[in-house]
């Protein structure tokens, strides 16, 4: 390749390069030098990675590597850092000529849309941060509540039940009338426990801390079964460490909405939940075999929309199927942190 065809690229704002197989510089066009701020002599005369940012001095090895072995580069993106110390982002499409060992490339600066492109990351991850930040605040005033539901009311609702069985063992002169009102009182009570604990469970299951997720979910689905004759199971090959805490509390909230649909809706005998492991993504499916809805007509409706809202915010991805008389799967899937 002849090095003076590369004057027809001198006005172009873009870098024009023309490399040795020994990492030298030896040909580059005015837009090299004025933007790095470095002389051409200076140019020629270090080796390109001096000019290489250090933190992508590895990645741009490997590249080379790959462009030496005949494979051309497209799109590569790495920094520069200018004699000023700028950091100045190219992007990258070289070639390598074999015959003549050298290396054709051209860069355009791509630091404006970069420096856009952080700021956009940086607010992504503050109002993600902000989000983090009150759904965590969220939790904590619904454990604080099903805790005073646990430890407080449900005492209470225990104490008075005591008290009217030990009225009722003491008094075997009552009236009939005013023995069968304190037998209705007695069995309130112990109704009035069991919702107490069951609200309180519902609100923010505490057990999770003691027993764990899949202990959680598993006693999730026996109390379904129990409360409302649908048998519903759980399946996991997700060892639970591999899970945020935050991802465990949605993943147990859009269970819970999910279940709420079934109860309400889909008419279903049996319900399955699953929570596989496919090493870079965890997906979490709960399947019924329900009548099923069209998902089109009814995709905006409040669970639905309150499922969506839960997966993205960890990271995940909703997916609904679901025909008429065919039943429904729910399925989340999370990239692996």
């Amino acid at each position: 390749m002849d090095f003076e065809l590369l004057t027809l690229f001198e006005m172009t704002p873009d870098f024009v390069c023309i490399a040795g197989r020994d990492g030298y510089f030896k040909k580059v066009n005015p837009a090299v030098p004025a933007k790095l701020g470095y002389t051409t002599e200076e140019l020629y005369n270090k080796p390109i990675s001096d000019f290489i940012h250090p933190d992508d001095l590895e990645l741009t090895r490997g590249e080379r590597q790959t462009l030496l072995s005949g494979k051309t580069l497209l799109n590569f993106q790495n920094r520069y850092i200018a004699k000023d110390g700028t950091v100045i982002w190219l992007e990258w499409t070289s070639v390598y000529v074999p015959d003549q060992e050298i290396i054709f490339a051209i860069a355009k600066d791509i630091s404006v849309s970069k420096i856009r492109e952080q700021e956009t990351e940086e607010k992504y991850h503050h109002y993600k941060t902000l989000a983090t930040h009150f759904k965590n605040r969220a939790e904590d005033e619904r454990k604080y509540l099903a805790y005073e539901l646990h430890e407080e009311v449900a005492q209470m609702a225990a104490v008075v039940k005591m008290q009217l069985a030990w009225v009722d063992q003491r008094a075997p002169e009552l009236q009939e009338k005013a023995k069968e009102k304190l037998g209705e009182a007695l069995r309130m009570s112990d109704l009035l426990i069991r919702s107490i604990r069951r609200i309180s469970f519902s609100v923010s299951p505490n057990m999770m801390s003691d027993l764990g997720f899949n202990a959680t979910l598993e006693f999730q689905c026996r109390e379904f079964a129990a409360l409302n004759g649908i048998a519903c199971s759980y399946r996991s090959d997700c060892h639970e460490d591999d899970l945020l805490p935050e991802e465990k509390i949605d993943f147990f909230r859009i269970c819970q909405e999910a279940l709420s649909n079934i109860m309400e809706h889909a008419e279903a005998k049996s319900v399955s939940i699953v929570l596989k492991d496919h090493g870079q993504t965890i997906s979490l499916h709960i399947t019924d075999d329900g009548k099923g809805f069209d998902v089109n007509t009814h995709i905006t409706s409040a669970g639905l929309q309150n499922m969506k809202q839960l997966a993205v915010s960890i990271n995940g991805q909703l997916n609904i199927q679901s025909e008429t008389g065919r039943g429904t799967t729910v399925t989340v899937v999370i990239p692996r942190q």
